[in-house]
């Protein structure tokens, strides 16, 4: 072997260890990212049905479940107009608040099977996510711009 060839293959060989610990970041970093954002989706599901538990809770009726539900999703996402897209968004998710309102609601006697409220959710992400370019929980990504402080 001469000594250009035995450098040739340890080159070769520092190369693909290279090549390999670059892949390695790219996949740990894609990895990574997506975690992040499965991990911020859960925590805002969580938040905001926790809210929308709540305004559900205190309603007496199906029907004011129903408004009180659309009240807290309106306010989560800081709708103050309505629209078409609104409109069936508000719909749409009429079946959760209807399932939350199931369960949170004092047996009647006899013990039917309560809705899932869980599959009733993600039955809704899935309709926005089939009519829409991008998950619901995108919808709370809101930009806040700087505002500046000014003393008087």
């Amino acid at each position: 072997m001469t000594p250009s060839s035995f450098l040739d293959v340890l080159k070769q060989a520092a190369d693909r260890a290279a090549a390999a610990e670059d892949s390695f970041r790219h996949e740990a970093a894609a990895r990574a990212k997506t975690l992040e954002r499965e991990r911020a989706f859960a925590l805002r599901r969580l938040n905001f049905m926790r809210a929308v538990a709540e305004a559900v809770a205190t309603a007496e009726d199906e029907e004011s479940a129903l408004s009180s539900a659309g009240a807290a999703l309106r306010a989560k996402l800081g709708w103050s107009s309505d629209s078409a897209a609104r409109a069936a968004v508000l719909s749409q998710f009429a079946p959760v608040a209807h399932a939350m309102f199931a369960n949170l609601a004092p047996p009647d006697g006899e013990e039917a099977p309560r809705p899932d409220v869980v599959a009733a959710l993600a039955a809704f992400e899935a309709w926005y996510a089939e009519t829409h370019p991008g998950p619901f929980w995108v919808l709370f990504e809101q930009y806040m711009p700087e505002t500046l402080v000014v003393d008087f």
